[in-house]
């Protein structure tokens, strides 16, 4: 299965990794990139745990895992991401945290729910908490309903396959 953040590599290979702490992820992009892929996924503790822990209070796992269940993610796209200060074993969370300016992510996201198709574009804001980086919370700057494609047409996640045989089925 490739992995659901879109880059051309198995999400065993990928995410997956991240998502199951074998590794850490060494940026914000990578971060959002395993956050998106977890909740395709349903990994909804991951999720709760990636929260920065002032964001954390207003969030549960149960509603969180709700979400996850109920919506189902077909397409991330990365616009930008700020740059940030690289981690090393030698950072401080406060030198990679220039509250003034924290390291921020851009993206799309195409999703499904409650059989609606709807398409989400965020700028993200991350920290660097407790030695890895955390979600400290985002805007969403447009959300919004999007009429199905119809069956023979191009699926909008930009699979280069027909609506029927991708999102749509």
């Amino acid at each position: 299965m490739q992995c659901p953040c879109g880059l051309d590599i198995s999400f065993k290979q990928c995410c997956f990794l991240i998502i199951t702490e074998e590794v850490k992820a060494v940026s914000p992009v990578q971060l959002m990139r395993s956050r998106y892929s977890a909740y395709a996924t349903k990994f909804a503790d991951y999720i709760y745990q990636t929260y920065a822990e002032s964001s954390r209070a207003l969030q549960s796992i149960n509603d969180i895992s709700q979400w996850a269940q109920e919506t189902k993610w077909l397409m991330l796209t990365i616009h930008s991401a700020s740059e940030y200060t690289a981690v090393t074993n030698k950072t401080s969370d406060n030198s990679a945290n220039k509250e003034h300016n924290l390291p921020t992510v851009c993206f799309s996201a195409y999703y499904k729910h409650q059989s609606k198709y709807y398409l989400m574009k965020e700028t993200s804001r991350f920290i660097f908490e407790k030695s890895q980086w955390r979600y400290l919370d985002g805007e969403v700057s447009s959300s919004e309903e999007l009429a199905a494609p119809k069956r023979n047409d191009l699926c909008f996640c930009q699979s280069q396959k027909k609506f029927k045989q991708c999102c749509g089925s």
